[in-house]
């Protein structure tokens, strides 16, 4: 065998490996999303059932919605399009719009920032869409808690110092294994400092989580999505049109729909 051949040969062995290992990275993600989105499927089911608890729902300590109730920094108002969302990112006008309803308790929400989180907040931070997040807390009703509407609270006052995706990220790290176990006013502060928060702003941050400034911010999110007769989280709305779990959980696939969404 001339040396040519062996070279040839070798070159496609190569060749064959790495596209082997491409073969297999991609299986790889697509299990990944695919477990992802059985999750979300399955807690969805079990959202519906939740918002329907009438029993649960008397244990809730609640706080109602109240249209003049402060609003964390940049958080948009009443009568925006979106109502009580969170922008975030560097979109501008023009480019499609993406509205992400979570609650800080939904294991399926959990899971989402886990596969496509990161994701997500790549294509608002490189301007690619205006992301809003939509804080609810419908799940506080089903597992008599208030936990998701304190989190919510706690993330506006984390917002007033410019840690609008660090603190919404921890939330989601320390989400506890066992629904329901929620999060302890102490642990929501703690997340001020993890999230970057300091010194005289630290102090500022604590004493807004423990006063529950936005409280009813946080309520009137949820109450809106309780008009819009959402079935569960997460949710996402893309220019208006619902994306598919399948599509909020694959890089790639919300890649594509937003670039489809944007004319490109």
């Amino acid at each position: 065998m001339s040396g040519s051949s062996r070279r040839e040969r070798a070159a496609a062995a190569r060749n064959e490996a790495q596209a082997s290992e491409k073969r297999r990275e991609r299986t790889v993600r697509i299990i990944g999303a695919v477990a992802v989105v059985g999750v979300v499927v399955g807690i969805i089911g079990v959202a519906v059932i939740a918002r329907n608890s009438s029993d649960a729902a008397n244990q809730v300590t609640r706080v109602d919605p109240d249209p003049n109730a402060p609003l964390p920094e940049g958080v948009l108002g009443a009568d925006s399009a979106h109502p009580y969302g969170v922008p975030y990112g560097t979109g501008a006008e023009g480019v499609p719009v993406l509205e992400l309803w979570e609650d800080f308790q939904c294991p399926a929400c959990g899971a989402l920032e886990q596969v496509n989180g990161a994701g997500i907040a790549e294509l608002a931070e490189t301007g690619k869409v205006q992301l809003i997040w939509r804080p609810t807390h419908f799940l506080d009703a089903n597992l008599g808690n208030d936990s998701s509407n304190r989190a919510i609270a706690a993330w506006g006052c984390a917002i007033d110092s410019g840690k609008v995706r660090e603190f919404h990220d921890l939330v989601y790290v320390n989400q506890p294994a066992d629904e329901g176990l929620g999060y302890s006013q102490d642990q929501l502060i703690s997340f001020g400092e993890q999230s970057g928060i300091s010194g005289a702003e630290l102090e500022t941050f604590t004493q807004c989580v423990q006063n529950g400034t936005y409280r009813a911010w946080a309520a009137n999110s949820n109450q809106e999505f309780q008009n819009a007769a959402i079935q569960g989280t997460p949710y996402g709305l893309l220019n208006g049109v619902v994306v598919e779990s399948a599509t909020l959980a694959d890089r790639a696939a919300l890649e594509a729909a937003v670039a489809q969404a944007t004319g490109k």
